[in-house]
Formats: structure tokens, C-alpha cells, sequence
């Protein structure tokens, strides 16, 4: 691919993982968290399953199954952990935890992916952990939350690890959509039985709905899936540093939140970190069986 059309494609991307954060606090304002996570995986996935439905859809049920089970982590997992473990930490802290997740990334794609690594791009991927933590104020305590947080990181790992192995046999159309509904539909299930639904219909609400539904999800995950396709899946997740930094600037904007000067300081590492995961210094050593 083109760098500098991937360069724009994973601004894209995270940036709209990070102002899904900014929109989805004003969306709890008249919406429980469980249940407008499940509205949006929902609406976004079934407009996408509308569209896609005679493109190419998997013929067997095992590769339904893999779609469910991608849906289960990438979507119920990950957001089914992120929002509750802010009903006991701060999101702050849930956003640290949930970023974490390239680094399980590397262990895990080593793991099972056979995927190679140099010493520097693990220097790397720590320096961009520390980054995250700079940015995010040094704030972190051990509770129930904390464990959904590391929960929500694990589940994006594992998600990302399946559609590296499993996203070739489907379009990135076709993974993006029935994910999303596989994942919202199971959302929508644990909101009856996690929490007492609650939901106020209004300009705002159905404003924060429609983005997180359309960009921040369908947008979004397209765009995602799509350089995990074309690249090593370690690499491009390093570029999830990016997200809790444009976090911090959409809160910025749509909610008047103050930036700390060491913001600038969290910054500096999280690129040096992304560059040092995605520096090849020449001949590349990654074998992927």
C-alpha cells in the first residue's frame, strides 16, 4: 500500500476510535451504557448486512461461526469490558488498560501466529504503553475495573489475531458488517441482564447514536480491518497508541476538557514508539505460517 494512503487511513481510523470516547460520554447522558453500545453495533452492522448481502457471504456454517466468534471479542468483548469497568474507574484508566492491547498483539501473534519480532520493536511497543500512560495523567488502581480494562485489551488482541488468520476467506465488507451485528445482538442481551435498560429519545442522543453507528463504527471498523488485511497486525496496532491521544483532543472540543501540558510529553513517546514497532532497519524478519 501506498505510505502515505496508509498514513491517512489509520488517522482516519483512530481518530475515530478516539472521538468515539468524547461521543459515547455524551450519549450516556440519556442512554445506558450496555444498551447504546448495543444500539450502535446493531444499527451499523445491520445497515451493512443490508448492503452486503449478495457480496460474497460466507457458504458454510463454520465460517459463520468464525464471524460470530470475531463479533464476540472484537465488539461484545471489548465493549462489554470498557463500559463496566467505568462504572468503578475512570475512563481514563479504562482507555490506558483497553490501549494496551498491541503489546498482547506481539505476545499473543508469537504465540500461536508464529509471528517474529525484533528486540526493538518490543522496546518499542513498551515505550508506546508508557506514552499512553504519560498522556492519560500516570492515573491507575487495581479493582474490578482494572481487570475489565486488561479484559477489553485482551478481547481486541484476540480479535485482531482472528481476523489476521480468518479475514482473507471474507470481503472486509463482509467481516465488518456481521461482526458488528453478531456483536451487537449480544450486547443487546447482556443490557437486559447486566443492567436496567434506560433510554431517553432525543436531538442529542440520536445525534450520538448516528455517529457512533456510522463513523465510529462502520467507518471505523471498515477502515481497521482493512489495514490489518494489507499489513502485519503487530505494526498496525502499535498505531492504536494514536487513539487515547485524539481521545484527549475530541474531549478537547466537544467538551471543553483542559489539556495538560503532559499531554505533549505522552505524545512524544507514543510516536517514538510507533516508529520503533514499524521500523524495518532493513530486511524484514516476520514469518507468518
Amino acid at each position: 500500500m501506498n505510505r502515505l494512503v496508509y498514513i491517512i487511513l489509520v488517522i482516519i481510523a483512530t481518530s475515530l476510535m478516539g472521538s468515539s470516547f468524547a461521543v459515547g460520554k455524551i450519549g450516556l447522558a440519556n442512554i445506558s451504557p450496555l444498551l447504546l453500545v448495543g444500539i450502535r453495533f446493531t444499527l451499523a452492522g445491520g445497515l451493512m448486512a443490508l448492503w452486503v448481502w449478495n457480496k460474497n457471504l460466507p457458504s458454510t456454517l463454520l465460517d459463520w461461526t468464525r464471524l460470530f466468534v470475531i463479533g464476540m471479542f472484537q465488539t461484545t468483548g471489548v465493549m462489554a469490558c470498557i463500559f463496566l469497568s467505568m462504572r468503578t474507574i475512570p475512563s481514563g484508566e479504562t482507555s490506558i488498560l483497553t490501549f494496551t492491547n498491541p503489546l498482547l498483539v506481539v505476545i499473543l501473534g508469537g504465540l500461536f501466529l508464529h509471528l517474529k519480532y525484533r528486540f526493538y520493536q518490543w522496546i518499542g511497543v513498551v515505550i508506546g504503553i508508557i506514552g499512553v500512560f504519560v498522556t492519560l495523567g500516570f492515573h491507575l488502581q487495581l479493582s474490578e475495573g482494572t481487570w475489565l480494562g486488561i479484559g477489553s485489551a485482551l478481547s481486541w488482541a484476540i480479535a485482531t489475531l482472528l481476523v489476521k488468520k480468518w479475514g482473507t476467506r471474507f470481503s472486509t465488507w463482509v467481516v465488518t458488517a456481521y461482526q458488528m451485528l453478531f456483536g451487537g445482538l449480544l450486547l443487546l442481551l447482556l443490557s437486559l441482564t447486566l443492567e436496567t435498560p434506560h433510554l431517553e429519545l432525543n436531538a442529542i442522543s440520536i445525534r450520538a447514536v448516528l455517529y457512533l453507528a456510522l463513523l465510529g463504527s462502520i467507518v471505523q471498523f471498515a477502515t481497521w480491518y482493512y489495514l490489518l488485511s494489507k499489513g502485519d497486525p503487530g505494526k498496525t496496532s502499535a498505531f492504536l497508541f494514536l487513539a487515547p491521544f485524539f481521545g484527549i483532543l475530541s474531549g478537547w472540543l466537544l467538551l471543553g476538557e483542559v489539556i495538560q501540558s503532559y499531554v505533549y510529553i505522552g505524545g512524544l513517546f507514543i510516536f517514538l514508539g510507533i516508529f520503533l514497532v514499524n521500523w524495518t532497519g532493513g530486511k524484514k524478519h516476520i514469518a507468518l505460517k
